[in-house]
């Protein structure tokens, strides 16, 4: 069974988020990715469509999830379900910073609002 290691984890930024990837392919997992996402404070996110679904569990602060629209505050042990096809959305409005455990599965893909299709390396 493999073990990844806190220090193990590779680290990835994009749209001013880390993002450290634990299970993906690269690590042994064949179906599943899970990644820590964190989010500084007065982060304004992407909005961007997924083509897998997702859940993302708040670990530490608060967020603000909008999808398809609708807006969502959550906290530290709350759950978003964001099934395929949604529109996401991530914002840390608040004055200190948020982590997210998320998990989805392999070949997640996520559409930028001007058509750009990215394959985020932990989740491939």
């Amino acid at each position: 069974m493999p073990v990844v290691r806190t220090a193990e984890a590779k680290v990835h930024e994009l749209h001013a988020a880390r993002f450290v990837a634990y299970a993906n392919p690269a690590t042994g997992s064949r179906e599943l990715c899970a990644w820590r996402t964190e989010i500084p404070a007065g982060t304004v996110g992407q909005a961007h469509t997924i083509t897998r679904e997702e859940i993302l569990l708040v670990l530490t602060g608060s967020l603000r999830f909008t999808v398809d629209d609708e807006a969502h505050d959550l906290t530290a042990g709350d759950v978003l379900i964001a099934n395929p096809g949604s529109t996401l959305r991530v914002d840390n409005d608040s004055d200190g910073p948020a982590h997210i455990w998320a998990t989805t599965s392999v070949g997640l893909e996520a559409v930028m609002s001007d058509g750009t299709r990215i394959r985020p390396p932990w989740a491939t």
